[in-house]
């Protein structure tokens, strides 16, 4: 009975901690509140499950604030044309995201991506990052 029970406890545990572990995009980020910012890129986490990239952002006053943006996982930004050397540290960007709901300076740029990237007939023509020339940031194949 102990060995049934124990055999049980694995298969819900197997099926619910990777559930658990990964966020929802509508939970985090409020797709209501699209923004875009401009600013110089200082990290690039070329991870799974999601890349984000950091840049710093000045304001008005001058304040400079680092954001984050996240973006799909790296196979499917890889599929897509990006590489982990797509943009370079120092190099500066505008980022189309949609805001955290917290209002932290983090923005996720997913859904826009794969809409905008995947070449969906109903999306606006527009990429989550441009360059400061406008150029979509993509890999020179």
């Amino acid at each position: 009975m102990r060995t049934y029970a124990a055999i049980l406890t694995a298969v819900i545990l197997g099926f619910t901690v990777p559930v658990a572990t990964h966020h929802a995009v509508g939970g985090e980020y409020d797709p209501n509140k699209p923004i875009t910012v401009t600013g110089t890129v200082t990290k690039i986490d070329w991870v799974n499950p999601h890349a984000r990239v950091y840049f710093d952002v000045k304001d008005a006053t001058g304040t400079v604030t680092n954001w984050s943006v996240e973006l799909a996982a790296r196979v499917v930004l890889e599929r897509m044309g990006w590489n982990g050397r797509s943009l370079k540290i120092g190099e500066k960007v505008t980022v189309k995201g949609d805001q955290a709901r917290s209002g932290a300076p983090m923005l996720n740029a997913r859904a826009r991506e794969q809409r905008a990237l995947r070449g969906n007939r109903e999306a606006p023509a527009e990429y989550p990052i441009t360059r400061a020339d406008g150029t979509p940031v993509l890999n020179d194949r």
